[in-house]
C-alpha cells in the first residue's frame, strides 16, 4: 500500500506539468491579445500608461490555469478522503468518506485563492512591463523595438511570440535587463558575469568568450538572440516554480479540507487528528523547514516556522512567499480514535 508521501508525490508528478502548461498558454494568450500597433503609437507619444493598457492584460487569459489548480484541489481532497476511508472507529462501521468540492468552505478557498493569484500575477506583470518599457525608452530605442522586447518576436517555426517580458516577474525582468547590459558592454568583467547566469543559453557562450578574448563588444545580433533565449528560460523557470507552489497549495489545502469535512459530518473528532510536518530531507530544504521537520500539531492548529511565520500546511498561500515558493515539504495525518477516551 502506498504511503501518504508516495501518494502526494504521484499527484504532484501529474499536476505540476499541467499547471505549468496552463501558465505557458496563458502567457501565449496574453501575447496574442496585445495590440502591438497601439503599443507602438503610445510609446511614440511617450505614454507608458497607454502602452500598458494596449497590451490588454486580461485576467480571463488565466482561465485554464485556474481550472488546472481546481483539478489539483479536487485530487488532493479525494486523496485526503481516501486516507480516512477504511478506518474503523471503535464500535462504529468502517468509514466511507467522500470529498465535496462544492462545500461552501472549499468553494470559498478556491474563489479567494484564484482571485488573489490572478491579481498578484497581473499586478506584478504591470510592474515588470513598466520597467521594460522605461528601460527601452531611456536607451533611445525605436518604439517598435521596445514594444517587441515586451511582447516578444514571432518565431517563424512555431508562429508564437518568444523572448518577451510578458510572463516574467518584475525581478526576472531586472535580470534580463542586466544581462542585456552585460552583453552590450565591451568590458570583459561584464561579459564574464553574464557567463555566471545559470539560466543563460550556453550555445552563445563561445561567441561571448571570443568577445572577451578580443576585448570588444559582442555582435549585437548575437546579443539580442542570447537575451531573448535567456528570457525564454526565465519564463520556463517561472512556470516551473509557479506550478510547484500552486500544486502544493491546492493539494495540501484540499487534504486539510477533506479532514474538516469529515469532522463536520461527525465521522471523526478534530481532537483525534494529529498532523506531522515532513521536510524533503535534503540539502535544498529551507533552514526554517528543517526546523519544522517532525513537528506535530492538531488538525486545527497551524505550524509555526522558526521565522515566526504561521502555516496551516506546506505551501499555505497566506504565509510569506519566502516560506512557500518551491516548497517540497509534506504533512502526514494520523487519526487516534482513542485520543479523547483516556
Amino acid at each position: 500500500m502506498a504511503t501518504q508521501q508516495q501518494v502526494l508525490d504521484e499527484l504532484l508528478r501529474g499536476l505540476e506539468p499541467e499547471i505549468a502548461a496552463a501558465f505557458r498558454e496563458a502567457v501565449a494568450e496574453l501575447r496574442r491579445g496585445a495590440d502591438l500597433q497601439r503599443v507602438i503609437q503610445a510609446l511614440s507619444a511617450n505614454d507608458i500608461n497607454a502602452a500598458i493598457e494596449a497590451l490588454n492584460l486580461d485576467p480571463a487569459a488565466f482561465s485554464a490555469l485556474l481550472e488546472a489548480i481546481r483539478a489539483g484541489y479536487l485530487a488532493g481532497g479525494d486523496s485526503g478522503a481516501a486516507l480516512l476511508t477504511g478506518l474503523r472507529p471503535p464500535g462504529r462501521p468502517t468509514l466511507t468518506i467522500r470529498f465535496d468540492v462544492r462545500n461552501r468552505r472549499a468553494e470559498a478557498w478556491l474563489q479567494e485563492h484564484s482571485s488573489s493569484l490572478v491579481t498578484q500575477i497581473i499586478d506584478d506583470q504591470r510592474v515588470a512591463i513598466r520597467q521594460a518599457l522605461r528601460a527601452g525608452m531611456e536607451r533611445g530605442e525605436n518604439p517598435r523595438s521596445t514594444a517587441l522586447d515586451v511582447v516578444g518576436r514571432v518565431n517563424k517555426a512555431t508562429g508564437r511570440r518568444e523572448g518577451g517580458v510578458i510572463g516574467l516577474t518584475a525581478n526576472q525582468t531586472d535580470y534580463a535587463e542586466t544581462a542585456r547590459q552585460e552583453l552590450a558592454s565591451a568590458d570583459p568583467a561584464d561579459l564574464r558575469h553574464y557567463l555566471t547566469r545559470a539560466r543563460r543559453d550556453k550555445r552563445y557562450d563561445p561567441s561571448v568568450k571570443k568577445a572577451i578574448r578580443e576585448e570588444r563588444e559582442l555582435d549585437p545580433v548575437i546579443a539580442a538572440k542570447a537575451v531573448g533565449s535567456y528570457k525564454n528560460r526565465l519564463l520556463a523557470l517561472r512556470g516551473e516554480m509557479l506550478a510547484r507552489t500552486e500544486a502544493m497549495a491546492s493539494l495540501h489545502a484540499s487534504r486539510q479540507e477533506a479532514y474538516l469535512q469529515a469532522v463536520d459530518q461527525g465521522d471523526i473528532d478534530a481532537g483525534a487528528v494529529r498532523r506531522t510536518w515532513r521536510s524533503a530531507g535534503d540539502g535544498r530544504v529551507r533552514h526554517t523547514h528543517r526546523g519544522l521537520n517532525g513537528v506535530t500539531v492538531g488538525l486545527l492548529e497551524p505550524f509555526r516556522s522558526p521565522s515566526g511565520a504561521w502555516l496551516m500546511f506546506p505551501g499555505d498561500p497566506k504565509a510569506p512567499a519566502a516560506e512557500i515558493i518551491g516548497c517540497r515539504c509534506t504533512v502526514a495525518y494520523r487519526v487516534d480514535f482513542l485520543a479523547n477516551l483516556s
